[in-house]
């Protein structure tokens, strides 16, 4: 699509899937993203296996340097000597 590499392509290592907990408690509507994306500038990078389901939003770094949210638990999966992605690329 002619944009930059992903922030989270570039921590995560650019993988076909990453597997993470979802939290369940707020979700991005559906109904919403194309107008997010196109006149709120972010990017929504990762998404559930039924591309229903917003994962991971970000803005381009060209906007801001680390602007990267996820939808998931990283802290579940980090540890003391071997953080998750999402820590050890804000670090």
């Amino acid at each position: 699509d002619g944009q930059a590499a992903s922030i989270a392509s570039l921590i995560y290592g650019n993988p076909e899937s990453v597997l993470e907990r979802h939290r369940h408690r707020y979700e991005v509507n559906p109904e919403m993203v194309d107008e997010l994306e196109r006149n709120g500038g972010l990017r929504f990078t990762g998404k559930d296996e039924t591309l229903q389901r917003m994962e991971m939003i970000e803005l381009p770094r060209r906007k801001h340097p680390f602007f990267f949210g996820v939808q998931f638990h990283p802290e579940l999966k980090s540890r003391p000597e071997r953080p998750s992605p999402p820590f050890h690329g804000f670090i």
